[in-house]
């Protein structure tokens, strides 16, 4: 069983939070939530989540994937954390999945880990980003290689659906996708 960590910041952005920690369980997948500080972490949007565990607890532990909900300043803070920079780096190194949405994937960024990648973000999140050694991307959710980026609240299904399959096979993405009773696309 695949072993995923989702951190946890002040003012995440909760739909996609809450929507990568659901659809991952409902595949199967061991998600663990860790908040940065305290218990209970409040939302971008005045929604209160309460993570499993703190950071510290399971910073040197090993994952399969660590991703990274978006949502401001919940990104920001991700973003300041040295101990999520660290993860990261760990991560990449030992070939292991990092994910970002919405304007967490300027963590991914400032890590240096978007580099030679293609990667896609919430509309102006990475332009900042000085001398962008990646390219920017414009889909909704993009995976390059071992790492997985997604743009913003309204792909938070899709950006978890492709994790699912990613780390689980398309088979249970579709047990899950079927399950949810998407509509089919329109023209």
């Amino acid at each position: 069983m695949a072993r995923v960590l989702v951190p946890l910041a002040q003012g995440c952005e909760e739909l996609e939070a809450v929507t990568i920690i659901d659809l991952l369980r409902r595949a199967g997948i061991e998600v663990i939530t860790a908040s940065l500080d305290g218990d209970t972490i409040t939302a971008s949007r005045g929604v209160r989540l309460v993570a499993d565990v703190g950071l510290d607890e399971v910073v040197d532990d090993d994952f399969d994937m660590v991703v990274l909900p978006g949502g401001l300043p919940g990104a920001d803070h991700l973003n300041a954390d040295a101990r999520i920079h660290a993860l990261l780096n760990r991560m990449a190194d030992a070939g292991r999945y990092t994910a970002a949405i919405c304007a967490a994937p300027k963590v991914l960024a400032d890590a240096g880990l978007l580099d030679g990648h293609q990667a896609t973000a919430y509309p102006g999140v990475l332009d900042g980003v000085a001398e962008p050694s990646f390219f920017l991307s414009s889909e909704a959710v993009v995976r390059d290689a071992a790492v997985i980026t997604s743009r913003g609240p309204g792909t938070a299904m899709d950006f978890a659906l492709t994790l699912i399959d990613v780390l689980e096979g398309a088979d249970a993405r579709q047990v899950v996708e079927d399950a949810l009773v998407r509509p089919a696309p329109t023209a």
